[in-house]
């Protein structure tokens, strides 16, 4: 009785170890998905990575909140075009509130330059409220310029 009840448990820890990885591989794929429509200057589709709400605080402390902000912010920017990539360190998932923690680095790049200007740390939380992760709050800290 005991060895089935430990069997029972091993099981049950091997197969949600197994549904948390494939939730992180598919936020690494919508991260991944993200840093090319940013490096594409692709601000329609970069907004679809995100819930209609989202908040971003910016490297420098800017708070935007909801898509429609961050493209007029965007749009307000002087001088040259600038594409950020994010890079994942971790990302943990709660399957039982269909919310994720990502923390990783950036880097800020001009337009046609794989040489970083900016960067530093952030942290993301992710939803699946609505069936795909997307983003729903991001927080940049600029520590490198």
């Amino acid at each position: 009785m005991k060895k089935t009840l430990l069997s029972l448990i091993g099981l049950l820890l091997v197969t949600f170890s197994f549904a948390q990885e494939d939730e992180v591989a598919l936020i690494l794929a919508q991260r991944e998905a993200s840093n090319q429509a940013l490096r594409a200057f692709d601000e329609a589709l970069n907004a679809t990575f995100s819930t209609p709400d989202a908040f971003i605080t910016t490297g420098a402390g800017t708070l935007i909140a909801g898509n429609a902000a961050l493209d007029a912010y965007i749009k307000s920017q002087k001088g040259p075009k600038m594409y950020w990539i994010r890079t994942p360190d971790e990302v943990i998932v709660n399957p039982k509130t269909n919310l994720a923690w990502e923390t990783g680095t950036w880097k800020g790049y001009y337009e046609d330059s794989d040489k970083p200007v900016v960067g530093g740390k952030y942290s993301a939380q992710w939803t699946k409220a609505s069936g795909t992760w997307l983003i729903h709050s991001q927080l940049f800290v600029t520590l490198e310029n």
